[in-house]
């Protein structure tokens, strides 16, 4: 079946907007006409005699002042509102503004003058009066006439401009190319299968469930998740999202709710996707005054997805990332009946995910995808999805037939630490950065046992660092010991310690900012929530509110507040010192992993493990090194 793509309108929407065409017209004429009613109430306009014959010749403008002091030299005058004209006793024509007063007339009268009084009404004037009345009466009349519409009355009109995206048929996407989360295909494959086999779930008195609610992280698939649903059910797919039920006027959500689902019950059985729900979902509150036509459209999904007519054949998908923002009635069984949480890919999910996304780009044959997976915690689809992508175009840029694995690594990089940076630095931060990563990398080597394997190390600055180690994970991890803590809070001090060992106290810099930040916050994980300090005890002082937010020491009090701060700072200089005292040991290996660092900037982990072992190191002699090195020289870091 083709995939079309329809808009909500249940009128024909030519015949609409030749009935719209009509109304801007007549309100075009009728504003021609108050313009006009305007310009000709303000004079200016040709004169007239009684005859009727227009008077060619120009006449004599006279102010009220003029007027009483000439009153014996008028010969006639015609009053119309508080113009007057006439003509003077020597035969010229006049024109002048008065102001009306039965006196005044009685002593133009007693001189010999002709005074009449013009109290018709031109078409002009009927225009100015009705017209208003007539507008009016046009614009309620429009009015009632959209709330006899039916479903959302005037906000019918108003969708026509916004139309919600309506899918129908079987879309291409399948579950085929949906990788890395086979435990939620699972729980969908369900649902498909009752969509295929209604009468077997029947015959055991099952139901299926009436929505299913999708939430993550942005960029783990949820959306790729529902369209797949769709191709795989091969029924009417119908999408919208959260923010097209909202709009300025009040009643449109609700009227957009209302057809959407009118519309999915024709055609049922069928899906129904709303992508980020929690806009017209949020939680209903007591004072929320402001959002009464939000909490209308939310109390309409309510009622349409489990209201007096409970067997509807529609299946409602939702996505979000905020779960925790939607309001109880949605989530409880019945609404969303099922809920499936995507979590980030783990290693096997992201080899997976890559291995799908490769099939659209060159790769070379040395690539290892599986050494990029372990490389990539933390990623969502979306995440390597586009770290392909920057992939392919570094291979572009650099005239790369296919995808080098120095491709994928610069655009690894690239994503995580920003693109490179060239900046002019002296000579001596630029010693100091490497001895500052070489304390890193030495003390990863001494634990390489306990922690994650050493990749590289760079001294080439990348967004606001100026120079950065990485690890690799061997498998995924679920949890940490308390030695493999106390390691990597030793591995993340240890940039600042070998600063201070080959530079003196007092040479030590602001770049271990970062550094200290993330050694703080896993010693006060690791102390509050996991309870692995003996002084604090085995205690949750952090209590981990839903989707990992934290209040941080929400149950402790100033006395226990102060002691885990205490032992924060007990647990960080006791790595420091480690740190140190490592580094102090190991002096001339740490000065041989710095030498190396600014003269070639990057270390691979074989290298630096090499160094540490005290084998010779092939001189490698380039072009590129030589002007590295010479311009490092002169304080310019070579990116």
């Amino acid at each position: 079946m083709k995939k079309q793509k329809n808009t909500i309108n249940p009128t024909n929407p030519n015949q609409k907007r030749d009935k719209s065409s009509w109304f801007f017209i007549l309100f075009a004429v009728l504003f021609a006409a108050v313009v006009a009613n305007v310009l000709f109430s303000r004079g200016g306009g040709e004169m007239f005699n009684k005859s009727g014959t227009p008077v060619v010749s120009k006449p004599l403008e006279l102010s009220f002042s003029d007027v009483l002091r000439r009153s014996g030299d008028i010969k006639t005058m015609s009053i119309r509102d508080k113009n007057a004209t006439g003509e003077l006793k020597d035969g010229t024509k006049y024109n002048a503004v008065i102001t009306y007063n039965p006196e005044l007339l009685e002593k133009f009268s007693q001189s010999g003058a002709e005074v009449s009084i013009d109290t018709s009404k031109s078409w002009v004037d009927y225009l100015g009066t009705w017209v208003p009345i007539v507008m009016g009466l046009f614009f309620i009349w429009w009015i009632f006439r959209g709330m006899r519409g039916g479903a959302g009355g005037i906000s019918r009109t108003l969708m026509g401009q916004n139309p919600t995206k309506i899918v129908t048929g079987k879309p291409k996407t399948t579950f085929k190319d949906v990788a890395g989360i086979d435990s939620e295909k699972q729980e969908l494959m369900e649902i498909v299968d009752f969509l295929k086999n209604k009468n077997k779930f029947q015959a055991v008195g099952a139901r299926v469930p009436r929505g299913v609610l999708l939430a993550g992280e942005p960029g783990t698939g949820k959306t790729l998740l529902a369209r797949a649903l769709a191709g795989e059910a091969n029924v009417p797919f119908f999408a919208a999202s959260g923010s097209d039920f909202s709009g300025i006027i009040v009643g449109l959500g609700v009227a957009k709710i209302k057809e959407i689902f009118e519309m999915a019950k024709r055609n049922a059985p069928c899906l129904l996707f709303i992508d980020e729900i929690d806009a017209i979902g949020q939680r209903r509150s007591q004072n929320s005054f402001n959002d009464q036509d939000r909490e209308q459209t939310l109390n309409q999904l309510l009622i349409e997805m489990d209201g007096f007519s409970n067997e509807t054949g529609i299946i409602v998908i939702g996505a979000t990332n905020r779960p925790d923002m939607l309001d109880p009635a949605l989530l409880r069984p019945g609404r969303f009946d099922r809920q499936v949480h995507i979590d980030l890919p783990d290693m096997a999910g992201r080899k997976e995910i890559l291995e799908l996304h490769a099939k659209k780009i060159k790769l070379n044959e040395s690539v290892n995808l599986g050494d990029v997976a372990r490389g990539t915690t933390g990623f969502s689809g979306a995440d390597l999805e586009n770290l392909l992508n920057e992939s392919a175009l570094h291979a572009v840029r650099m005239g790369h037939k296919m995808v080098q694995q120095d491709d994928i690594e610069e655009a690894r990089d690239k994503v995580l630490m920003g693109p490179k940076k060239v900046r002019k630095m002296r000579p001596q931060d630029i010693k100091t950065t490497a001895y500052h990563e070489a304390g890193h990398a030495f003390v990863s080597t001494i634990y390489a046992d306990v922690t994650d394997p050493i990749h590289k190390a760079t001294i080439i600055p990348r967004g606001r660092a100026l120079g950065m180690v990485q690890h690799l994970p061997i498998d995924d991890k679920v949890s940490m010991s308390i030695a493999e803590v106390r390691a990597n809070l030793s591995i993340a001090l240890a940039g600042r310690a070998a600063e201070e060992v080959f530079f003196g106290r007092d040479k030590v810099t602001t770049g271990a900012e970062s550094d200290i930040n993330m050694a703080t916050r896993l010693a006060r994980r690791s102390i509050t929530t996991a309870g692995l300090s003996d002084r604090v005890g085995i205690v949750a002082i952090n209590q981990v509110q839903s989707f990992g937010t934290r209040v941080p020491l929400e149950t402790a009090s100033e006395k226990t507040a102060e002691l885990v701060d205490a032992e924060i700072k007990s647990w960080l200089d006791t790595a420091y010192r480690d740190a140190v005292k490592l580094l102090t040991k190991n002096k001339k290996t740490v000065e041989k992993l710095a030498e190396e660092l600014l003269r070639r900037e990057t270390l691979t982990g074989e290298e630096i493990m090499e160094i540490v072992a005290g084998k010779k190191q092939k001189v490698v002699k380039n072009n590129t090194d030589k002007k590295s090195t010479k311009k490092n020289k002169k304080g310019i870091n070579n990116v």
